[in-house]
């Protein structure tokens, strides 16, 4: 039995270590069961955990996926959305702009009609200030001496009767 006394390979430090490998193993069995057993359930729920953020990763996902393919559906409703206020927002101008200018018109109208009166009346004025003056130097210049007597007796007698 030369081989097991080889030097650095005595069969004796071999048996050594089978000893105390299978008392540590006999030792220790329960807690390395019980350690190994743990750290597989540890990795199961790390497992079952990591697959229900999976789960709800995707859900996000596929949300984020519905919101987006509703984005562009809802771009165009908020487009067609602002198209039709700002056609409201242009008739319901258009018709106050309209409601304006008729009120104007009316106003226009009724200033033009109070100018016209005004300016008849100042006419009509004029004129017969005019008239007056026209006649009384009318009357100056084609009244003669004997016209002026006859017309005062005439007062004078007009004046008598109404006095009686």
């Amino acid at each position: 039995m030369a081989w097991a006394n080889y030097p650095g390979l005595e069969a004796w430090k071999f048996l050594n270590l089978t000893i105390f490998s299978v008392v540590a193993i006999f030792l220790l069995r329960r807690k390395i069961n019980e350690a190994l057993l743990a750290r597989g359930e540890s990795i199961k729920a790390e497992l079952v955990a990591a697959r229900n953020e999976r789960e709800k990763s995707l859900a996000s996902v596929a949300d984020a996926d519905a919101l987006l393919e509703r984005l562009g559906d809802d771009v165009l409703a908020v487009k067609e959305q602002a198209t039709k206020e700002a056609a409201s927002e242009r008739k319901r101008l258009a018709a106050s702009t309209q409601r304006e200018l008729e009120k104007l018109k009316e106003q226009a109208q009724r200033e033009m009609e109070t100018a016209d009166k005004i300016a008849r009346k100042a006419l009509r004025k004029y004129l017969a200030q005019r008239s007056v003056e026209i006649a009384r130097e009318s009357v100056r210049t084609q009244m003669r001496p004997e016209d002026d007597r006859r017309l005062i007796v005439e007062n004078i007698g007009d004046l008598r009767r109404t006095t009686v």
